[in-house]
């Protein structure tokens, strides 16, 4: 099982000088990926939770693959936002001139006034994402052309939509900051469809949050990732048990000004990382 770090590529704190000291923390600490978000109208919807400045996901990483040698990846590209063949050109580009580290992991999007700036249907944003991810993938059929090599597409949703998502269009399921037992039953009805469907189960690569406390949460009122050093490590032998293949861990809490302090950030991720040596990941 790899670890991954989502890393904030928005707020105040937030420069190419910030995201290169991510990027080459996240790697320093052993960690096996680094990705972003994606966003790209700041509307007030948007800026009340991710404000800017925000850096566009794959400029970001194009950058970025040069100051590393990780893997990287996009959670979640908002897959309505671009034209298909976009997507595919800039992903593939990506991919190679990375050496083939990149997974595409995308989602429906819920910022209604960010669809409106861009002028895109909000209702139609399930159907959409399957459109794209259908031509991305025509598209990187003609390798003479995009030579996208193989890039995973990790598809987000916790809805029966996403799940069968997934199934039919994703190469693993990536729901985000949720509960362990919540993804538990998730990876039940991830079986199901998968059996209606007449199709392999998809891989499991979650990501979830990353918040240390100094005395254990109550179970009940927890998702996964945040607790006691104890808790969030038995969280990650859990997903591991559970057949994750990648965990990303998100350590942002909501709160933009976290932005302009990350070494907070990165003592959890080095508390973690340290807890982590040695431990089996297979």
């Amino acid at each position: 099982m790899q670890i991954g770090v989502n890393v904030p590529n928005f707020g105040p704190g937030t420069d190419p000088g910030r995201l290169r000291d991510w990027a080459q923390t996240v790697e320093g600490l052993g960690f096996d990926r680094l990705l972003v978000s994606d966003h790209v109208a700041v509307t007030p919807d948007v800026a009340s939770q991710y404000p800017a400045p925000f850096y566009e996901p794959f400029t970001t990483l194009s950058w970025l693959a040069g100051f590393t040698t990780i893997g990287l990846g996009t959670t979640v590209l908002i897959a309505p936002y671009r034209h298909p063949l976009l997507v595919a050109r800039m992903a593939a580009n990506l991919n190679s001139l990375s050496g083939g580290r990149f997974v595409l992991g995308l989602g429906v999007g819920w910022a209604r006034q960010e669809f409106e700036a861009l002028g895109v249907d909000f209702t139609r944003r399930g159907k959409l994402t399957d459109e794209l991810i259908r031509e991305v993938r025509a598209a990187w059929s003609d390798d003479a052309d995009y030579r996208a090599g193989d890039i995973p597409i990790w598809v987000g949703g916790g809805s029966d939509a996403g799940l069968r998502r997934a199934v039919r269009l994703g190469d693993a399921w990536h729901p985000l900051r949720r509960r362990v037992d919540w993804m538990r039953t998730g990876l039940d009805r991830l079986k199901e469809l998968a059996a209606e469907e007449g199709r392999p189960v998809p891989a499991f690569a979650p990501r979830i949050v990353l918040r240390l406390t100094a005395q254990p949460l109550p179970e009940a009122e927890r998702v996964a990732g945040e607790g006691s050093l104890e808790q969030v490590l038995g969280d990650l032998e859990e997903l591991r048990l559970l057949g994750a293949t990648t965990v990303v861990l998100d350590p942002f809490g909501g709160d933009p000004a976290e932005t302009e302090r990350p070494q907070n950030a990165w003592k959890d991720l080095a508390i973690v990382a340290a807890s982590m040596d040695g431990v089996e990941r297979q």
